[in-house]
């Protein structure tokens, strides 16, 4: 039997913020937009950077691909503060990395907090020293009437 194993090898992060008039989802909608994967078909995976992944730029990539990414969203509405984000840190071992992410309705300080312990309980459960993490947030107060979302993705986009 032959497994498939999709090793990927390249990722980007990204973040993105948006309001609409209609709806939290069309804010989500628009929030992916922001941050360029809104037209992608987005598979959620959990938080392993492999060994040799390589972080690029923003990448293009084709309409409805399939892309995995780990991604945070914080949806809100009427003058509420939401925030979402990601921290990913690589170990210090050089075997790879760990993503977490988190959201709230709160501002991205409070958050910055959780997710910087969300990474030290990380490494403590696996007895392994990480690098200083790397954070991604953001965060609005929705304006009145409106409905709003935040979103934070670390986005893979090849594989071996």
């Amino acid at each position: 039997m032959i497994l498939m194993q999709l090793i990927p090898t390249k990722y980007f992060v990204t973040s993105g913020k948006a309001v609409s008039s209609v709806s939290g989802l069309n804010a989500f909608d628009l929030a992916l937009m922001s941050a360029g994967i809104g037209e992608q078909n987005l598979v959620a995976v959990s938080s392993v950077i492999p060994e040799g992944s390589e972080r690029i730029g923003p990448a293009e990539m084709r309409m409805g691909a399939v892309t995995h990414c780990v991604l945070s969203q914080m949806r809100g509405k009427g003058e509420e503060f939401i925030s979402a984000g990601i921290a990913y840190a690589y170990r210090k071992d050089g075997k790879g990395g760990y993503v977490a992410e988190g959201h709230l309705h709160g501002p991205g300080s409070s958050l910055k907090a959780e997710l910087e312990k969300k990474m030290r309980e990380m490494s403590r459960i696996r007895d392994i020293p990480f690098e200083e993490p790397v954070l991604v947030i953001e965060e609005m107060q929705v304006p009145e009437g409106m409905h709003g979302c935040c979103i934070a993705a670390l986005v893979f986009t090849e594989y071996r």
